[in-house]
């Protein structure tokens, strides 16, 4: 009888049985049937011959190793390569060595794009309309990738590949990265044998929140040279030198995604110095300048028109001059942050040199999972105020800097800083949008250079066949051989949206054979179809996403009003034809609901449904929980909404004379809740987001004994005003008014850890003493909600 067994390091199933079972041998049903043992036995051992079974050869003796590297949060007009201010000379060799894309597109977000990118279906057909924080019950936006679409991991895993993925992940649900899982929708569940990376859609690069394979792992504390995109590429490297001991005659699949350049914006002063006074001039003038580079490269064809600056965006001119260094730092650091990225992309090239593997390793460089990211609204120190949809002013965000050291502390591990959302939208230059804009290129479009010394024969001549993400499962898939599945471990397999590239390889000039793509993120949506573009921008302004909550309480999608480009005349959506040609218009409206409807992207809208409903989003179906004090690394969307809702936490402690560290805390320098002992001394601490500290003291240390904490915190609306008050053994010592709080969350994957705070300090106060262990005894802490 057929069994299955889940192997313990890998997605991939073996099967023990006989290959009488009637699976078939052609690669439509994975896993392949076992190669049949040895048929003809005789009574005597002493008569009887065995001999193991040869391995079925599934792939050609040459097949190539396959590494895709996928930045993040990056547009088109950034890179050098593309005609950028932005030194990438690991993209530049690339380049020379390969082919270039310029009409290759995402979906404007990060978990849409990568579950897009590992399937080859449309993001809102595999569960992903919205990033995995942002999952609601919808078909299309829970945030689960179905085992029917099986990702290219599982598939190559089935032909004889070792796989790896390393940095960010984004694709597991928000309420399954505890240590208690489940974890089947974890990398390694979804087909990759070893994982090195963080869960989330975000971390710290100086303190990041780790994983590696099925545990989370604390990076070296206080070594002052760790850098997160280091590390992954140190440990891609020693992946690689496992991967040729142990199986050097296998070919490899490896997917290499770091955070950067996600926010926050972290890099050594060093890089970002590269850049000092190169920005001078504002946002504008980049675009401008940028502009005219691209024309005379060739990254944009002759003709093209350089889109207008939105009237919602502010005009450098705008900006007062006390504030022009705060912004212009802010854009010296990312670009730093993106040449130090670039250069550990190269240095993973380079250990492939060294290994012997470049030659017949085809390399996809994505250059971001979709275009710059506005989120950092006008300057940030803390951006996720911007996921909360809290308002804030420049000058509040500087004042918050100079309490914790002014412009040197931006891009240090006191900050989660991000630019202004002007140097976003010049990132996208020649197109009009950002980050989380389907309609528009500055949210979807995004370099790319395909390498393969053995296989493509380097090209300058640029590659403009309309082309997306899920057009790269294809492409593999056809230059190994390999039939789509029609069963993949028990599950019948949806279809395959992606169209493959491989025609482009050999010929930039090859008529394009995409038909039509469909987008859609936040409402911001659209179709092309044959050389046309329809699209509508949505009631969402990423630039301004607490300004954007009335629009979308407003906003209506049938009312809405779309806009046409021909796109073989008009490469940056720069002159809208819906007036001129309203018949086409029509029909591609049409046929996007057609699409909409088939892609399980109904209701339209429904990832915006949490920035007008924060109460609704994914959390743990617990109200009541019991820690100890070994308790750690509960990720924020699975632990108690202390600090964001109201909530009981009672804490019976032991402690000695002048007591010292943790009791509990929840999220790190960029927003955070600690309740802590300093020298017998206890604190309160709501790090609202780093702009504002709501801090209370017991007036004297507790004395040496045993102890019961409890903390009452009374918020009456997501966002709102509260009252926290901490009482020893019923007497009560602290009362804090809480003049707003976080509705969403103070971080991204920062956690709950009771006596000690990992990862990021909550506190200034005890950030050199981190991770501030606390040195008495917790019997329990019992948290409930109100």
């Amino acid at each position: 009888m057929l069994r299955s067994l889940a192997c313990l390091t890998c997605a991939c199933l073996v099967f023990v049985g006989s290959a009488k079972a009637g699976i078939p041998d052609d690669g439509s049903v994975l896993p392949f049937p076992p190669v049949p043992m040895t048929k003809v036995t005789k009574p005597r051992l002493n008569d009887t011959v065995m001999k193991w079974p040869e391995e079925k050869q599934r792939l050609a003796e040459d097949a190539p190793n396959i590494l895709i590297v996928l930045l993040d949060d990056v547009g088109f007009g950034i890179s050098e390569t593309f005609g950028g201010d932005v030194k990438t000379p690991a993209l530049d060799r690339l380049a020379s060595e390969g082919i270039r894309y310029n009409m290759f597109h995402t979906t404007s977000i990060c978990s849409p794009t990568r579950a897009a990118l590992l399937t080859g279906r449309n993001h809102t057909r595999v569960g992903s309309g919205t990033i995995a924080e942002r999952a609601v019950a919808w078909d299309g936006y829970t945030g689960l990738i179905p085992k029917t679409a099986a990702t290219i991991a599982e598939i190559l895993c089935e032909y004889g590949y070792h796989t790896s993925a390393f940095g960010k992940w984004h694709n597991t649900p928000a309420i399954e990265t505890t240590s208690m899982g489940p974890k089947n929708h974890w990398p390694n569940g979804y087909g990759f044998e070893y994982f090195y990376g963080f869960l989330g859609g975000e971390t710290s690069q100086w303190e990041p929140r780790l994983t590696e394979n099925y545990n989370h792992i604390e990076p070296p504390h206080d070594n002052p040279k760790y850098h997160l995109t280091e590390d992954l590429v140190q440990k891609g490297l020693l992946w690689l030198d496992n991967h040729q001991a142990f199986s050097p005659d296998k070919p490899f699949f490896m997917y290499w995604a770091p955070g950067g350049v996600h926010g926050p914006h972290h890099v050594f002063q060093e890089w970002a110095d590269k850049y000092k006074g190169k920005f001078n001039d504002g946002w504008d003038a980049y675009r401008e300048r940028v502009y005219k580079k691209q024309l005379e490269m060739g990254v944009i064809p002759k003709g093209t028109k350089l889109t207008p600056r939105d009237e919602t965006m502010a005009a450098w001119e705008s900006i007062p001059e006390d504030q022009r260094p705060f912004q212009t730092r802010l854009m010296e650091i990312f670009a730093g942050y993106v040449e130090h990225t670039d250069h550990q992309v190269g240095r993973l090239v380079k250990g492939l040199e060294d290994r012997g593997l470049r030659d017949n390793t085809l390399i996809f460089y994505i250059f971001g999972d979709n275009g710059s990211s506005a989120e950092g609204q006008r300057g940030t120190v803390s951006e996720l105020l911007a996921q909360n949809n809290i308002a804030t002013t420049v000058e509040q965000q500087i004042a918050a800097l100079d309490r914790i050291g002014g412009l040197p502390a931006l891009g240090s591990p006191k900050t989660d800083n991000m630019y202004h959302a002007g140097w976003a939208w010049a990132g996208g230059t020649p197109f009009k949008g950002t980050k989380l804009m389907g309609s528009y290129f500055g949210g979807t479009r995004n370099p790319m250079v395909i390498s393969w010394p053995k296989g493509i024969k380097p090209s300058a001549a640029m590659r403009s066949q309309f082309h997306h993400v899920i057009d790269i499962a294809p492409t593999i898939y056809e230059l190994l051989d390999i039939p789509h599945p029609k069963v993949v471990y028990g599950h019948e397999q949806m279809p395959m949206d992606g169209v493959s590239l491989a025609y482009t390889f050999d010929n930039a000039d090859a008529p394009g054979e995409k038909e039509h793509q469909f987008f859609d993120n936040n409402a911001s949506r659209g179709i092309y179809y044959n050389g046309w573009f329809a699209g509508t921008a949505g009631p969402f302004i990423p630039w301004d996403t607490a300004g954007s909550v009335q629009r979308m309480s407003d906003w209506k999608s049938h009312t809405e009003q779309w806009e046409l480009y021909h796109l073989e005349r008009d490469f940056s959506q720069a002159t809208d034809l819906a007036i001129v040609k309203p018949s086409i218009l029509t029909g591609l409206k049409k046929r996007f609901l057609e699409l909409a409807r088939e892609n399980k992207d109904f209701p339209i809208g429904a990832g915006l449904w949490l920035r007008l409903h924060p109460e609704d989003r994914v959390k743990t179906p617990y109200t009541t929980w019991l820690f100890r004090q070994n308790t750690r690394r509960m990720p924020e969307f699975t632990a108690p909404g202390v600090g964001r809702v109201s909530t009981h936490v009672s804490a019976d402690v032991e402690i000695g004379e002048k007591a010292s560290g943790v009791l509990y805390a929840v999220g790190g320098a960029s927003g955070g809740l600690a309740v802590y002992l300093d020298k017998g001394v206890l604190v309160y601490e709501y790090n609202m987001m780093i702009i504002e500290q709501y801090i209370g003291r017991s007036s004297a240390p507790l004395s040496a004994g045993k102890h019961q904490i409890e903390v009452d915190t009374q918020i009456g609306t997501p966002g709102g005003a509260g009252t926290a008050t901490v009482s020893v053994d019923g007497k009560e010592v602290i009362t804090v008014a809480l003049k707003q709080t976080v509705p969403g969350a103070f971080t991204a994957t920062e956690t709950f850890d009771v006596s000690v705070d990992l990862g990021s300090p909550v506190s200034e106060a005890y950030a050199e003493r981190r991770p501030f262990a606390f040195d008495g005894r917790i019997h329990k802490v019992e948290v409930s909600l109100k």
